[in-house]
């Protein structure tokens, strides 16, 4: 069996697409690579934040649906995503940022032996910083060369994700015998799993929690988290290994920047395997992603309807320069 590579993506839901791209674009400093539609529902953004050049495994992608509710955290959700930085005192440059931005945070801990630094967005959308000073294992993306950030503190990819399950025993048996994750660590109600070559980019933080209220789906939380698989034959592969296992699955599709699978993994937590590629530079060259309205070819044909739907937002950042600071 071909196992998993590491993180994918993490998809989560934004009150606004217009507040969402500031935030990620002038505080975070990461770069928006793609701004399409979801394919599934044609009047709703979706953008996609990544590394410098689009790489599997860097990106944070958000939907914009109209009118939906602020989200409720709780238990059975995947609660919070990690960004990698380069260094132990990339965190004490974070902290004088968000200082200096009304960022809310947590100031620096210690987790698992690397340290971390959480923090909140607009929405109340959970995320934390995690160095990659003593990190080994997969590794990490390019940060965004002409982003705000200095280079040696830069944003160069996901770290891990924060699942809350009320049922661990069950959670557990699946990391492990479904999806071929180890545990690794365990702190208090925290356990560390880990996949493939390991580290900050293949890990996953489970916490079991029967406390809590569910949690509930909306603008503030994540939607799913997509984990890596190298290539169509092997993500084949996957979906006769989870269909196996009877998880109610969406099956084969192709979401042109990658290829996918869905799959309902336990209570209100939604999985999805993604390829490697083709990527985000297969319709926009690397100066300008994420600068026009990007369709995948079934949907080219709707552009105009499209375009009347998503109000205009001005992305363009290749006639720009940004100060590092």
């Amino acid at each position: 069996m071909n196992g998993l590579k590491g993180i994918h993506h993490v998809t989560a839901i934004t009150s606004s697409a217009e507040k969402n791209y500031a935030f990620f674009t002038y505080v975070l400093g990461m770069r928006l690579v793609k701004k399409t539609v979801n394919q599934d529902d044609i009047q709703t953004y979706h953008l996609f934040f990544a590394d410098d050049k689009g790489s599997a495994g860097t990106d944070m992608t958000f939907f914009d649906f109209p009118g939906i509710p602020k989200g409720t955290h709780g238990t059975d959700e995947i609660y919070k995503t990690s960004f990698r930085v380069p260094t132990d005192a990339s965190l004490d440059y974070w902290v004088k940022r968000f200082d200096r931005l009304d960022v809310k945070h947590t100031g620096i801990q210690e987790l698992f032996g690397k340290k971390t630094l959480s923090f909140v967005d607009f929405d109340d959308q959970q995320y934390q910083l995690i160095s990659d000073e003593f990190n080994k294992g997969v590794a990490s993306g390019t940060p965004w060369q002409k982003g705000p950030i200095p280079l040696e503190h830069a944003i160069t990819g996901l770290g891990p994700i924060f699942v809350r399950t009320s049922n661990f025993e069950f959670f557990k048996e699946m990391m492990e015998k479904v999806l071929l994750f180890k545990e690794m660590a365990k702190d208090g109600s925290l356990h560390l799993f880990e996949v493939g070559e390991g580290g900050n980019g293949a890990q996953v933080v489970v916490e079991f929690n029967n406390v809590m209220p569910q949690s509930r789906q909306g603008f503030g939380t994540v939607h799913h988290a997509a984990f890596r698989v190298e290539d169509r034959s092997v993500l084949n592969e996957w979906i006769e290994r989870l269909d196996g296992f009877g998880f109610p699955t969406s099956g084969y599709v192709n979401r042109h920047f990658f290829e996918s699978l869905y799959a309902r993994v336990a209570p209100q937590i939604l999985f999805e395997f993604a390829t490697d590629g083709p990527g985000f530079m297969s319709d926009e060259p690397y100066e300008t992603m994420g600068e026009i309205l990007s369709l995948p070819p079934f949907l080219e044909p709707k552009r105009a309807e499209i375009e009347k739907m998503v109000r205009p937002i001005d992305t363009v950042r290749s006639t720009k320069e940004f100060v590092k600071e």
